[in-house]
């Protein structure tokens, strides 16, 4: 799987929104937020195709969590990507 292109990450505040720097998909009538480690995993994975295993194992390198743990967040993170239109 793979971001959409023409997606940029801003910080707002203490909470980092999407916006769109081009003609992409993704339907701006709903605000797309996220804390600090979604944006961690959203600046790694912007431009390249990825999975959730990839996912997984940037949680495991930069956080103490389990391997278990990591897997469900980012799984719950991905539907997520999926429900806004973030991912192509």
């Amino acid at each position: 799987m793979k971001l959409l292109d023409g997606l940029t990450l801003r910080k707002l505040g203490r909470e980092y929104i999407v916006t769109g720097d081009g003609p992409s998909r993704i339907d701006f009538s709903k605000v797309v937020s996220m804390n600090g480690t979604a944006a961690y995993l959203f600046e790694q994975l912007a431009g390249r195709d990825f999975s959730l295993e990839d996912m997984v194992a940037l949680l495991t390198e930069r956080y103490d969590v389990s391997e278990q743990t990591a897997r469900d967040d980012a799984a719950r993170l991905l539907e997520n990507w999926a429900g806004a239109g973030l991912l192509g």
